[in-house]
């Protein structure tokens, strides 16, 4: 009886790996589009899964299958995605449609992980209106205006340890990612929850340990539980299982509590994310009529009308210990990304360097005793001009999706349409656009001048998406701009970024799901000569 009841259960097992790895598999043909072809199981993602090409490749590859088409399918394993490839499309589907394409796909929910699945980005519909409406009063340039100082303190405490170290060593290379996630990691630390660690100096210390031990998600065992995750969310909250171990999300969270708690039994204020999430809990946070800065720096996203209305009335602890985790999660690995290719790409453009150098010169001879501020560095052309040059030619985010939420009809072309159900998933593929010749003439080279005042209106609008699209893009881009800006001009006022014989040039990206490079980024920091 047992060997039968074993072998019934084989058989079962053996019928659903054969209907999930088939799943789909006419899905598009029947829509009557183009479609990368999916293989067993693993749809279009098993050159991902198995490490076999660099995630930038894969999306461009991707993006480039079909030229012709303004838009085209491919799968997630055997979840199908309706990828846009024309620019007026993405402004069509994720701004002025945006109501039938509210919501992101569930990654992590809160059946599966209750604090993570309260964050921005996993809440959905009125819940994520709620939340956005709340959040985005502390994200607008008037804050960013008053969190400056505590990330310059961060940058030229940065600084100073490299001279210390030149003192006592010599000049020094660096390996870029890992030195820029040490300075992500402090000014998180100082900014989200209000501690002050030094990186840098103090290798081991507790906060940044932790933080890489919780960001390390591609780990071969965390990413298979990533996915599972993404497949079976409800059945992870019912036994209980969490993506991230209690051990790491508790440290975070009680130095949160703690620091929440101190604040409000001694009446501590000071100007950072903490303060201002207190702030939103007692539904004191709200829009500013006016914002000088609110929309300089070419990258910055405009907030749209729904993140300027009127938000919740007060956060729950699990709320605000959410939204902390997310700005750590989100701040970490992107902009750390970001500015180690921002370093590497200075190295091998000596002339860029330079230019921008001179510029930050004449920005410290105008300040004279008084310090960098936040307006100063918002008025630097040729620097807003070489971030977002950056960030087109190495976006930290690749490509961003979308559910459909309400049924849809799109006419993309004569007698052309597509009906999206409720429940199908659209993907924009940022890093495409970002490199189509159509758009960006040349796009492997790096040119800031594409973003010159004289260049900048050639620009297509939707081809350059940083920082995603719609009401749903990232909340933080006054804050990650604000970040990169003040680290590349405290490190070129007192260094040039050099290649060295460690340089790997050209970079070459490591196969794993992620924006890393082979061999690191590396250059050396030579002080410059005070006259």
């Amino acid at each position: 009886m047992f060997e039968i009841l074993l072998l019934l259960g084989l058989v079962l097992l053996t019928k659903y790996i054969i209907d999930y790895g088939y799943k789909n598999e006419n899905y598009f043909k029947e829509k009557g589009i183009k479609y990368l072809q999916p293989t067993f199981i693993f749809g279009n993602s098993a050159n991902l899964f198995v490490r076999k090409k660099p995630i930038l490749d894969f999306f461009k590859d991707a993006y480039r299958a079909f030229p012709d088409e303004k838009i085209m399918g491919m799968f997630e394993f055997r979840t199908p995605f309706v990828v846009l490839r024309d620019p007026q499309l993405v402004k069509q589907l994720a701004v002025k449609e945006f109501d039938h394409f509210t919501d992101h796909r569930s990654v992590i929910t809160t059946d599966a992980d209750p604090i993570f699945g309260k964050s921005l980005i996993a809440l959905k519909g009125n819940e994520w209106r709620d939340m956005r409406a709340t959040l985005s009063p502390a994200f607008t340039g008037s804050k960013m205006r008053l969190m400056f100082e505590l990330v310059s303190e961060c940058a030229k405490q940065m600084a100073m340890f490299i001279n210390e170290e030149t003192k006592a060593k010599g000049i020094q290379s660096y390996e870029m990612k890992e030195f820029f996630s040490r300075m992500s990691n402090d000014i998180i630390a100082t900014c989200a929850f209000g501690i002050q660690v030094n990186s840098l100096k103090n290798q081991d210390n507790e906060f940044y340990t932790k933080g890489k031990e919780m960001m390390s998600f591609t780990s071969p065992l965390r990413l298979i539980k990533f996915l599972l995750f993404m497949a079976m969310p409800k059945l992870f909250g019912l036994l209980k299982v969490k993506l991230i171990p209690e051990s790491l999300t508790g440290y975070f969270t009680n130095a949160i509590i703690n620091a929440i708690a101190y604040r409000e039994k001694n009446n501590i204020v000071r100007p950072d994310m903490i303060n201002l999430l207190m702030e939103a809990k007692k539904g004191n946070l709200s829009h500013q009529t006016i914002d000088r800065t609110d929309s300089e720096g070419f990258a910055t996203v405009e907030e749209s009308q729904i993140g300027k209305q009127e938000g919740k009335k007060g956060l729950s602890e699990d709320e605000i210990l959410a939204q902390c985790f997310l700005f750590f999660l989100a701040g970490f690995e992107t902009v750390s990304v970001a500015t180690s290719f921002l370093s590497y790409e200075l190295a091998i453009n000596p002339d860029v360097q330079e230019k921008l150098y001179q510029e930050i010169i004449e920005t410290n001879e105008e300040l004279g005793e008084k310090s960098l501020n936040y307006d100063t560095i918002q008025k630097m052309k040729y620097m807003d001009m070489v971030v977002s040059e950056l960030l087109r030619i190495w976006p930290p985010a690749i490509a961003t999706d979308r559910l459909c939420t309400k049924e849809i009809v799109l006419e993309y072309g004569e007698g052309q349409k597509y009906k999206f159900n409720k429940g199908d998933y659209l993907m924009v593929p940022m890093i495409g656009f970002h490199h189509d010749p159509q758009y960006f003439p040349n796009p492997n080279k790096f040119d800031p001048e594409r973003f010159s005042d004289g260049n900048k209106h050639n620009i297509v609008p939707g081809t350059y998406l940083p920082f995603g699209v719609g009401p749903r893009n990232c909340i933080g881009s006054r804050f990650a701009l604000m970040e990169m800006k003040a680290l590349i001009y405290y490190i070129l006022l007192n260094f040039k970024i050099e290649p060295n014989e460690k340089t790997q040039i050209p970079l070459k990206l490591s196969k794993e799901p992620a924006m890393k490079t082979e061999k690191g980024i590396w250059v050396q920091l030579t002080p410059r000569s005070k006259v």
